[in-house]
């Protein structure tokens, strides 16, 4: 089942146990993605439906780091509801150890022995990584192995 169909199914689950947060949430990312496929003309891939829920899903981040930045908790609150939800579409992470695995190997793939070829190794790394784990995390280890 694609993320469409999987988001539809829960909207209507969403609908008929009366939870408006989550219906709310579910929306939202329909519409970014059908919006998204308008744009592009197609039907989404579901490499490109994870990108924009990979893009939703930082969106909240970033908003949760400003309402706590304000001390609103009670926005925080409700865009930390958000985020739960959207990261069940979200596909398992990987964790720190096994980003740092790919990493090395992608470094040795690319020959890449300095700092100066660190946009070589990030463009390699992101797509295999897409989705899976934060772009931070892979940028910070990056710049460890290659210093």
């Amino acid at each position: 089942m694609n993320l469409l169909d999987r988001l539809t199914v829960d909207m209507k689950e969403a609908m008929k146990n009366k939870e408006k947060q989550k219906l709310s949430v579910i929306r939202m990312v329909k519409s970014a993605l059908q919006n998204e496929a308008i744009k592009l003309g197609k039907e989404l891939t579901e490499d490109e439906a994870l990108t924009v829920l990979n893009r939703e899903l930082k969106q909240r981040k970033d908003s949760l780091h400003e309402f706590e930045k304000a001390s609103r908790e009670d926005l925080a609150e409700k865009v930390r509801e958000e985020i739960v939800f959207l990261t069940v579409y979200m596909p398992k992470q990987l964790s720190e150890e096994e980003v740092a695995e790919i990493v090395k190997e992608t470094i040795k793939e690319v020959g890449a022995a300095s700092k100066s070829d660190m946009g070589k190794v990030m463009g390699a790394i992101m797509p295999k990584v897409k989705g899976k784990t934060d772009g931070s995390v892979v940028n910070r280890l990056v710049q460890q192995f290659l210093s």
